[in-house]
């Protein structure tokens, strides 16, 4: 884990991008440059980033803004209230999306760490 990055983020981050593909991979090695520079004001936990390129790779994604890793979130109770999403701009890990579905269940990013679901 980051020490640089808030737990709840780093704990998400790393959840998300768990896969051995060469995007993850390349994002994985981002993680430990990163400092969060700005959090959305609404209480969701999206966390935009801060990342010096200059000394990393960036990861084999679309040049321009790309979804570079999502998760879908599932309560207990088997519904589906909203996604987690991780963008890239230029191959380099630009921010951290909460998505609710739903206007029933809050989604945030301490309910998103408990039910995140990753792709097999």
């Amino acid at each position: 884990m980051n020490e640089s990055l808030p737990a709840d983020v780093a704990d998400v981050l790393a959840a998300v991008l768990n896969r051995d593909t060469p995007v993850h991979i390349a994002l994985q090695r981002q993680v430990p440059h990163l400092s969060v520079r700005a959090r959305c004001t609404c209480g969701c936990g999206t966390a935009y980033f801060e990342l010096d390129t200059s000394k990393l790779e960036p990861a084999p994604t679309d040049p321009g803004t790309a979804v570079a890793a999502e998760a879908q979130l599932v309560t207990e109770a088997g519904e589906y209230p909203g996604e987690v999403l991780v963008f890239t701009q230029g191959g380099y890990l630009s921010w951290l999306e909460i998505s609710s579905w739903s206007n029933d269940t809050e989604v945030t990013l301490t309910t998103a760490r408990h039910w995140l679901q990753t792709p097999s």
